[in-house]
């Protein structure tokens, strides 16, 4: 009892580590995704700029304190003098050493620059913005990119066990046209036929095999794993039926990161205007000055000199710039960042005009595709149905293998059309799915 016992837990053990072993080896189109987002080297980049428009924001807000700069020095002298006064008298010295020691400390405090502080605030804030619509829209790009590679592997995989479940009727035509043979009842040509035609799907299923693993490599540079690693895919490829154009149509503005980067590009220009129009403004600054000033003489030739003198304190005092004429380079540069505005603004209405045509289109053809899907539906049961009838019929003599053999090529044709019409609706789905913005 207790061996049975035993052999039961391992039993059960070994099914799990098996199951688990499969599971593990099984790549969902969640994991790809995934992973295609955690290793995709774009959206790094753009990380690093978002990174980068955060830290500028960052030192940004120390634009609103005063700056402070410090200067000091020594400076020796060994000097050489001569002098005569206006009653006739000289008086000559050499070699006279003297040392200064001199510093000051610096300040200056904008008060008023035209609202260039507080504008740069708002254009940072815009850039953070902006370099997380960047990382949206590679998101949203290698989310689009990893689907069509993985509905596109599936699709390969599928074809090729479409053709094995056709070669399994074909193994048993062949024993059937063997067994016929054999008792006299049939042709040789029927059993080369059979096996000239098993060949060929032998042939068509190791082509779709190159095709598959060359699939399985592409979705692996997408997500930026090594070409070796092995695994499988789904053998299905679920459709979203329901997709309704007003829904689309009534979002994707609001959505497609295309678009948002244009509109966060034309807020970025509109206050890139305003700090060009601040230069027109004028300059304030509030200016504070300490100075340290200690000089040792050694000796003098000027009994009036002194031998040591030493002077420190405070300089306070408002400075103010006003532009008066620079050779209209302000006009210019307004000027400049207007028509930049007005071509961000055509780019935008023109981009929105392109996807809302591609929006249509896209969504004519997943509807043109939902009724394909759904005749193939309908035409996979008959030919399955009518080769069964057609199987039936050689394995009782009544026909030959030549009706069987419509029959199988109509299969296998039904079998390619309904996988193609399943494939194409699922990258529809994904195309409008990118458009809209997710």
């Amino acid at each position: 009892m207790i061996k049975k016992l035993r052999y039961i837990v391992c039993t059960i053990c070994c099914l799990f580590i098996l199951e688990q072993n499969m599971a593990q080896n099984m790549l969902t189109e969640t994991e790809a995704i995934a992973t295609a987002l955690q290793n995709n080297y774009n959206i790094a980049l753009i990380k690093q700029d978002s990174s980068e428009y955060a830290l500028s924001g960052k030192y940004q807000k120390t634009a609103y304190l005063p700056s402070f700069n410090a200067n000091t020095g020594l400076l020796l002298n060994n000097n050489n003098q001569f002098q005569i006064f206006t009653d006739g008298t000289s008086r000559k010295r050499n070699n006279i050493l003297s040392d200064n020691i001199f510093g000051n400390l610096q300040m200056t405090w904008t008060i008023f620059n035209g609202y260039k502080i507080s504008l740069g605030t708002q254009k940072w804030r815009e850039y953070v913005q902006l370099g997380n619509l960047g990382i949206r829209q590679q998101t949203q790009n290698t989310i689009y990119e990893i689907l069509k590679a993985y509905y596109t592997t599936v699709y390969r995989k599928q074809i090729i066990l479409s053709i094995e479940e056709q070669m399994t009727l074909n193994e048993e035509r062949i024993k059937l046209a063997n067994q016929k043979l054999k008792a006299g009842l049939g042709a040789k040509p029927e059993l080369l036929q059979a096996k000239v035609d098993w060949n060929a799907q032998k042939t068509t299923r190791l082509a779709q095999i190159a095709l598959y693993e060359k699939s399985k490599q592409q979705l692996n540079q997408i997500q930026n794993i090594t070409t070796t690693t092995n695994y499988t895919v789904s053998d299905s490829i679920p459709i979203n039926m329901s997709i309704v154009l007003n829904d689309i149509t009534e979002t994707f503005e609001q959505n497609n990161p295309d678009l948002l980067l244009l509109k966060k590009n034309a807020s970025i220009a509109a206050i890139t205007l305003k700090e060009n129009k601040a230069e027109k403004y004028p300059l304030i600054n509030f200016n504070g000055i300490y100075n340290y000033s200690r000089t040792d003489n050694r000796a003098v030739v000027n009994n009036f000199s002194p031998l040591f003198n030493r002077n420190n304190g405070m300089q306070f005092g408002i400075g103010i710039a006003i532009p008066i004429f620079n050779n209209n380079a302000v006009n210019q540069q307004v000027k400049l960042t207007e028509i930049n505005i007005a071509k961000i603004d055509l780019r935008y209405k023109n981009e929105k005009a392109k996807l809302e045509l591609a929006i249509h289109q896209a969504f004519q053809d997943y509807q043109s595709q939902k009724q394909i899907l759904e005749l193939e539906l309908e035409n996979i049961v008959l030919a399955k149905e009518n080769v069964q009838i057609a199987f039936e019929r050689f394995k009782a003599g009544i026909t030959g293998f030549i009706e069987l053999k419509i029959a199988q090529t109509s299969l296998e044709a039904a079998y390619s059309r309904l996988l193609t019409a399943r494939y194409q609706t699922k990258l529809a789905e994904i195309e409008l799915l990118k458009l809209k913005g997710y």
